[in-house]
């Protein structure tokens, strides 16, 4: 079954770098970030790791917690740690999952169900669509995802500002336009009536058309 948004994030038990987790546990009752890999010591995931090290405590201002997962075990992960750490300059201090058997890139539908049991003898190319981004919401409910090819490099500088529109919804009921910053104007939610709004945003809005309503982002 494929995993959609506003689906409930699939629970699950796993050791980490970290040690033992699980998942929806070690969340609590914040956001999560989670993104995954097809292989350990790949080149392009190695600096994908460095730059969400680098990134984490802009994360962390958000309440959102970052994990990534490798379809490797967690001694590898370890060894590539040290790795990512020397050629990047950031250590890696948040967790990553090892899924030797599969068990989470299966039911986070990257893996086909008859992939089998064991990262034994597979390849990156094996897994190459264990390369997804999930936002997960406080109500443990996909809020977004982004998958990438093995080629190119994950944004992490768009997952932050993906976040904080994903965040903006949840909270004030708020949308964003097209190429949207922090700070830039933003959409008052089709699903807030005018009355709502006027007394949500009593100094009004710009409405250059009957659907689109432009306010100022809350500070």
């Amino acid at each position: 079954m494929s995993l959609r948004i506003n689906d409930i994030a699939p629970d699950f038990a796993a050791d980490t770098t970290h040690g033992p987790i699980s998942f929806h546990e070690w969340m609590g009752d914040g956001w999560a970030v989670m993104f995954s890999h097809p292989k350990d010591f790949t080149p392009v995931c190695t600096t994908e790791l460095g730059a969400a090290a680098a990134l984490q405590p802009e994360f962390e201002k958000r309440n959102c917690k970052i994990i990534g997962i490798s379809v490797d075990g967690v001694r590898d992960h370890e060894a590539w740690k040290k790795d990512i750490e020397s050629f990047q300059g950031s250590s890696v201090d948040y967790p990553l999952i090892g899924d030797p058997n599969l068990e989470v890139v299966k039911k986070y539908d990257m893996l086909p169900a008859d992939a089998g049991d064991s990262c034994e003898g597979r390849t990156p190319a094996d897994n190459q669509t264990a390369r997804s981004v999930f936002v997960i919401g406080p109500d443990k409910k996909v809020k977004a995802t982004l998958t990438y090819p093995m080629s190119t490099g994950r944004n992490f500088a768009e997952i932050l500002r993906l976040l904080d529109s994903c965040q903006l919804t949840a909270e004030k009921q708020l949308t964003t336009p097209a190429n949207w910053n922090q700070g830039d104007d933003v959409i008052i939610s089709p699903s807030v009536s005018d009355e709502e709004a006027k007394r949500r945003f009593p100094g009004g809005w710009a409405q250059p058309l009957p659907y689109i309503r432009f306010v100022k982002q809350p500070q």
